[in-house]
């Protein structure tokens, strides 16, 4: 492994702000192999890069290429469908009667004629108010 490699994996886990212990926890590893990758001592597997670019941390999915070449950007841009994803999941974690469940809830029960006024209404929201129409 290069020192390159080392020192990219320590850049992901700072970006993310955790601990050793917290990204392993994510990674489903053991602490001991975070420290030993970012030090250079052992050579993360193809399974253990694939795990890190797979799953979907705070700031999007790491970029594979970056991680094993240093080319292109440390996270893939975030999709509108992981959007839609990310805002599920925490749904299916947050309380069954908050605000967030609640409103998707009732956005989830409009019609057509509904959407069209709600989206006249965001429109309207959205306008600058020191602009003249």
């Amino acid at each position: 492994m290069t020192q390159e490699m080392n020192e990219r994996l320590k850049q992901i886990r700072k970006a993310l702000d955790l601990t050793q212990q917290e990204f392993a926890d994510k990674l489903g590893i053991a602490r001991g192999n975070i420290s030993a990758y970012e030090v250079g001592k052992n050579l993360p597997s193809d399974a253990v890069i694939s795990l890190i670019c797979k799953i979907d941390l705070s700031k999007g999915k790491v970029n594979e290429d970056w991680l094993r070449t240093g080319a292109g950007e440390m996270f893939l841009p975030i999709t509108r469908d992981d959007e839609i994803a990310k805002l599920t999941t925490d749904l299916f974690k947050a309380e069954e009667d908050s605000f967030k469940t609640r409103l998707i809830l009732t956005l989830s029960k409009l019609d057509e004629s509904e959407w069209a006024v709600l989206e006249k209404i965001a429109k309207e929201l959205a306008k600058d108010p020191k602009k003249k129409d």
